[in-house]
């Protein structure tokens, strides 16, 4: 019955009523000469090669196409020369001794105490007859609180057995005490091994020990850190007092071939070098240029070092340091300074590039660092080192209630000292280990900036002044700052600095998207008519089929089976018996037509009826029906004649 009710009410094309049917209408419709060939051809091995020859050419398809998809989000990068005359750069100098030794020492007399107490104690150092350029009070001072809450520790031997140096007593360290990433490295000698305990002032079983194979190194990390302690508790005019004005480091000066003086320089406070003087900052709107390359008009700078009033704990090298920078860029000395030497003439020949990457999607950079959750603490343009250098001073008064000294203060924080702060030094310690790893989450947070500019440094150092030379130009000198200096100059006292421009070519490196939108609908094309002989019509026929029509079929035989539940149910329902009339009304459910398609009127008639059902029985005609009425208000004579026969 299925069969002769399906051959009687045939139904192909996108109103098929199953799948199979739907897909046997597309293939032997459709302009892929491969799903045709398997429907029409014969024999079961030819039908089953034609399937597996149109399941490649699919795959190959689809392989191809998300190649093109995957070269569409790639970048070519272009580079491009162009001579002309460049904007000179920023160039930030610095002395490496960020303050006048002898102007601080009020303020470092304490800490120098205890230094010089543990290289005794430690290491049988003494002044005696040694070269001493300063002295300090009394070396048996016992020192402030804060030094006796850290002080100090020699690891005797592996027992995690350490002497005090304040105290010169033996204290057991326990194992949860040392840390975990120290490296304690054996030189031969165990005695070799210096570092100093920090612990949580809230829980003193929370502890930390900073362990150093080099006596050097621990004790010049034990200095700073003690000497951060006390910088952040002087006021920054105080400061700026005790560094170096423009007077005392620059002695001469000369741009593109023109003398210049301190006027050309802007001075700026860092925190850890003091005073660093700019030159061509474009503070007042300016921005000087060059139309030259070579040495001769660049920047030339001879700095007075006066390395006699250096800090011999805090540095333990001589000269300057200086970065070339945009002038809108921080200058991070501390990161990517070039150091300058001493009695030496340093060469530094610039090449300029300026970058631009593609944003999103074809790289993860920023534009202006709008969309980066961090606050820009350094009022410049943004870079990847000052978001990163924000985000973790965020993440320090966040964590430890206060901002670290290196870095700006944030609005409303202040900067950590012990007297404050107790439990900052111990907070920060644990916090600049998890920024290490990669464990704060800034790494993540921060990305590099779509547009920068670069100047490519290449650094040549020459003996200055020679020994010819060196009588007269020590005395001019003296003689041009004698009456500032009183003293006669020394040449370790002096460092000479040239900046110039190697040559004039402004490399442009800049990414351009390597495929078009054109470009990939071709290519598209050019792959689906190689493999499937197939058009965006013939694409556009494929989505209605194996999509919309596909999902109508399904939806449709859903309706069915629900509409179906839902009038078993109605009918399965609580209520009165039917009587012998409704009966006869309402339909029948035939199990021998199993097919959901209506049947025609004949097929209908050959449909046996169900057991116990009364037979239908036929009304009498009416007979008016059979009247023929015409449609027309007047008949023509030659059938009014035939009407009446």
């Amino acid at each position: 019955i299925t069969a002769r009710l399906k051959r009687t009410l045939p139904v192909r094309g996108p109103q098929a009523p199953t799948l199979s049917e739907l897909m046997r209408w597309y293939c032997l419709n459709t302009n892929t000469h491969g799903c045709r060939r398997i429907v029409v051809s014969r024999g079961r091995l030819r039908r089953l090669l034609w399937i597996l020859l149109t399941l490649s050419a699919v795959g190959l398809i689809l392989w191809q196409c998300a190649e093109l998809l995957m070269n569409y989000y790639s970048a070519s990068v272009s580079v491009t020369v162009q001579f002309q005359k460049l904007p000179f750069p920023a160039v930030t100098i610095c002395n490496i001794n960020p303050y006048k030794y002898s102007a601080m020492k009020e303020y470092l007399s304490e800490l120098d105490k205890e230094t010089k107490k543990a290289l005794e104690t430690f290491y049988g150092f003494s002044e005696g007859k040694s070269k001493v350029r300063r002295s300090v009070d009394d070396w048996n001072s016992t020192g402030s609180d804060f030094f006796q809450q850290i002080p100090l520790l020699k690891v005797e031997d592996f027992s995690r057995t350490a002497t005090d140096l304040h105290s010169g007593q033996k204290r057991k360290i326990e194992g949860s005490v040392f840390h975990k990433d120290s490296s304690i490295v054996n030189s031969g000698d165990s005695n070799d091994i210096i570092g100093f305990q920090l612990c949580d002032a809230n829980n003193s079983s929370e502890c930390a020990l900073y362990t150093f194979s080099s006596g050097v190194n621990a004790i010049q990390e034990w200095y700073k850190l003690h000497y951060m302690n006390i910088m952040a508790q002087i006021p920054l005019e105080t400061k700026e007092k005790l560094s170096y004005s423009a007077d005392d480091l620059l002695l001469t000066c000369f741009f593109d071939g023109l003398s210049c003086d301190k006027r050309h320089f802007t001075r700026f406070h860092h925190p850890l070098h003091g005073n660093c003087y700019t030159f061509n900052s474009g503070e007042n709107g300016t921005i000087l240029s060059t139309s030259t390359g070579g040495s001769e008009y660049g920047l030339q700078v001879v700095l007075y070092i006066d390395e006699a009033d250096y800090n011999p704990f805090l540095v333990t090298s001589t000269g300057a340091k200086i970065i070339v920078h945009d002038q809108n860029e921080y200058p991070f000395i501390e990161d990517i300074g070039t150091e300058i030497e001493t009695a030496a003439a340093t060469s530094i020949g610039m090449h300029f590039t300026r970058s631009r990457k593609l944003s999103k999607p074809y790289s993860d950079c920023t534009e202006t660092g709008a969309d980066i959750p961090v606050e820009n603490l350094y009022n410049k343009s943004y870079s990847l080192q000052i978001c990163l250098h924000s985000c973790f001073q965020k993440a320090m008064v966040d964590s430890c209630g206060c901002a670290q000294y290196a870095q700006p203060l944030p609005a409303g924080a202040e900067y950590c000292n012990y007297k404050r702060n107790p439990n900052w030094m111990y907070c920060y310690y644990r916090l600049h280990e998890k920024f290490v790893k990669e464990q704060l989450g800034c790494q993540q947070i921060c990305k590099d900036a779509c547009s920068f500019k670069e100047w490519a440094l290449t650094t040549s150092i020459a003996q200055w002044p020679s020994t010819v030379s060196e009588d007269w130009m020590l005395r001019v000198l003296s003689w041009d700052k004698g009456q500032k200096l009183n003293k006669k100059l020394n040449k370790t006292d002096l460092a000479n600095l040239m900046v110039f421009y190697k040559d004039l070519n402004e490399r442009f490196i800049s990414e351009n998207p390597a495929n078009t939108l054109v470009i990939l609908l071709s290519n598209f094309g050019g792959q689906l008519g190689l493999w499937m002989s197939c058009s965006v019509v013939c694409v556009i026929e494929i989505v209605e089929v194996f999509f919309i029509d596909s999902l109508s079929i399904v939806m449709r035989r859903q309706w069915q089976k629900a509409k179906k539940w839902w009038n078993n149910r109605k009918r399965a329902g609580p209520g009165k018996p039917p009587q012998a009339s409704d009966v006869e009304r309402q339909g029948h459910d035939n199990p021998v037509c199993i097919d959901e398609d209506l049947p025609t009127f004949n097929t209908a008639l050959r449909l046996p009826l169900p057991q116990d059902s009364p037979l239908p029985r036929t009304p009498p005609p009416n007979y008016s029906t059979l009247r023929l009425e015409t449609a027309f208000t007047e008949q023509l004579p030659d059938t009014l004649e035939l009407s009446r026969h």
